[in-house]
């Protein structure tokens, strides 16, 4: 009896919810939000200073690109550390956020980011669909004007695989450790080598 009254009661609210719904002005509608995926060395970085730009809702650290389903971070052959990012389109472009990525990575090293070497940790922008895609066309094409060189590839978005729990909001649950990790890596000092006073442009708090 108990549980066909549950069974009852939830329907009840059920039909309340529906109701409400229906008499919502035309106008309200849910939040729409979209997703950019961008690689740039070290996720927990990548997710700290995309959580510093206005518009970003939330950021994921994850693994892209590799040969083999459901990686970790002990065995993720061919995929690279990248942050999944989700953000309100009122409030920050695309276009936005590639200047904000662009500008808080070193686009002309091949072989890493930082002292962090290797593939899985080199750049790239992973594009959910084809506007993204000719939007990282051109903001590359842009970028090039300033830079020797810009190695960072442009590929379409394979499935993203989230990372472990405890790579997600490092830079929050382990604040310490992550800022000795930042500054000893020499990450600021070499985006500020790379870009100058365009280093970490549309990034509205201070980095750390």
């Amino acid at each position: 009896m108990a549980g066909r009254t549950g069974f009852a009661l939830a329907g009840l609210a059920a039909a309340a919810l529906a109701a409400g719904a229906s008499l919502m002005p035309s106008g309200v509608a849910a939040q729409s939000t979209e997703t950019a995926i961008f690689a740039g060395g070290c996720f927990w970085c990548v997710e700290s200073d995309f959580d510093h730009v206005a518009g970003v809702l939330d950021t994921t650290s994850g693994y892209i690109g590799g040969q083999n389903q459901n990686p970790t971070y002990q065995n993720h052959p061919g995929h690279v550390e990248a942050v999944k990012i989700t953000y309100d389109p009122k409030r920050v472009s695309y276009d936005q956020l590639l200047n904000v990525f662009w500008h808080s990575v070193d686009p002309t090293d091949a072989g890493g980011q930082f002292c962090d070497r290797g593939h899985a940790y080199t750049t790239a922008i992973f594009a959910t669909d084809q506007s993204q895609v000719q939007k990282a066309k051109a903001s590359k094409a842009a970028i090039a004007k300033d830079l020797p060189k810009v190695v960072t590839p442009i590929n379409s978005a394979p499935t993203f695989w989230p990372a472990e729990g405890y790579h997600q909001d490092y830079y929050k649950k382990n604040a310490l450790k992550y800022k000795y990790y930042r500054f000893s890596c020499g990450r600021d000092a070499r985006v500020r080598d790379v870009w100058g006073d365009k280093a970490y442009q549309g990034i509205k708090d201070a980095m750390g």
